[in-house]
């Protein structure tokens, strides 16, 4: 919607029934087929003939990378979108990512490589950590653990590689394109430990070009879906430490496009601890901030080689709800009593779409796996 009202052309691929369907004046839309994702997402680049493509899933990432090893035809246009092919394995493999951003003088949570459970015996146990598979995103793949047995427990389930049931479910239950072609892969890129810092979540996005930053958002996170998961409600803020290690991080990868980068600001110092890369676009990219724009209208002008035009539907406040996530998750939340409510108003069919519960749950399948299988409620993370 925001590249939409800054001119743009617009195509998409995604799986059927998705909320991008319900949005106006995209130009075509392709199905992500569940059977050949990668054939079907090469298929909607070569129909649609783009100028950049921006990735929305780590998993697709992972599907470009692959589409630029094996189609020489693609590869300017993967890397004017994504960056220079030389960072790809770094970005694509948490511990390698954190130990260039430690070279480059950025603050860095401890973290480690787990080859084997008798690894964790060398971790000291005096505070909790975080164990992080390889290749995972928005919370899933990640465990908090307090103690060498529950690390052991959690290192169990993260390091075994993705079984056919459970492809079959996230394919059939879940809708999810991807599933399929992640079983074939089978990942087993392996699990870090990383100290748990105790703090509150802090996450970044940026538009880049060639290594420079166009333009950056950075945000506090107020609530999350559980302590792992996205935030719902968030904080606009400036951050000077922030935006000098996602400057350093996109000149030093040659970063293009949008990427978002995670830290945790600790409780007792304020101190900003870098813990996460996300080489894709995030939820903060369509914002229009008071002084500084917004990120789709920074590539926007990038693209039709002009200034970056002014804002001029600047959100109010500095706190901002995420629709339908904040809504849904707990009406209650006082933040939503004070915060900007990031609301698509003028797409009356994308917003009584996002009302209504998730596309895929409304699936008679998945509707019959949920009855004898009640999925836990998410929680409300609030952080102070």
């Amino acid at each position: 919607m925001a590249f939409l009202k800054h001119g743009c052309r617009v195509a998409a691929v995604c799986p059927p029934g998705h909320p991008l369907r319900f949005v106006s004046g995209i130009e075509s839309i392709y199905s992500y087929r569940s059977i050949d994702s990668v054939g079907s997402l090469k298929a909607a680049i070569q129909a649609s003939g783009p100028t950049l493509i921006v990735p929305c899933d780590d998993g697709v990432v992972w599907q470009l990378h692959e589409l630029h090893s094996k189609s020489v035809e693609l590869q300017p246009l993967i890397e004017r979108s994504l960056g220079a092919k030389d960072a790809y394995p770094e970005i694509s493999d948490r511990n390698a990512f954190l130990k260039t951003a430690d070279a480059l003088g950025i603050r860095v949570a401890s973290t480690r490589i787990i080859p084997s459970e008798p690894n964790l015996a060398d971790w000291c146990w005096c505070e909790p950590a975080v164990l992080k598979r390889n290749g995972t995103s928005g919370g899933n793949g990640v465990a908090i653990v307090r103690s060498r047995a529950e690390a052991a427990e959690a290192f169990h389930s993260l390091s075994r590689p993705l079984d056919i049931l459970t492809a079959c479910k996230r394919w059939l239950v879940n809708r999810d394109p991807l599933a399929l072609w992640s079983w074939r892969r089978r990942d087993t890129s392996g699990v870090t430990i990383q100290k748990f810092v105790q703090g509150r979540p802090a996450n970044t996005m940026v538009a880049c070009w060639d290594g420079e930053v166009l333009a950056i958002v950075t945000v506090e996170v107020l609530t999350a879906r559980g302590s792992t998961g996205a935030a719902t409600v968030v904080r606009l803020v400036q951050n000077e430490e922030i935006e000098r290690a996602a400057r350093s991080i996109a000149r030093e990868l040659k970063l293009n496009g949008f990427h978002g980068i995670d830290f945790i600001l600790e409780k007792a110092t304020g101190k900003a601890y870098l813990i996460e890369f996300n080489p894709r676009c995030t939820q903060l990219g369509h914002l229009q901030i008071p002084g500084q724009g917004d990120l789709a209208g920074a590539i926007s002008a990038k693209l039709w080689d002009q200034p970056a035009p002014a804002p001029k539907d600047c959100i109010q406040g500095n706190t901002v709800a995420f629709f339908p996530q904040a809504f849904k998750l707990n009406p209650k939340n006082p933040y939503l009593r004070c915060g900007f409510h990031d609301v698509p108003w003028e797409e009356s069919r994308l917003l009584l779409e996002l009302l209504r519960p998730d596309w895929p749950e409304r699936q008679w399948l998945s509707r019959i796996y949920h009855h004898f299988r009640v999925p836990a409620p998410p929680d409300e993370v609030t952080f102070q």
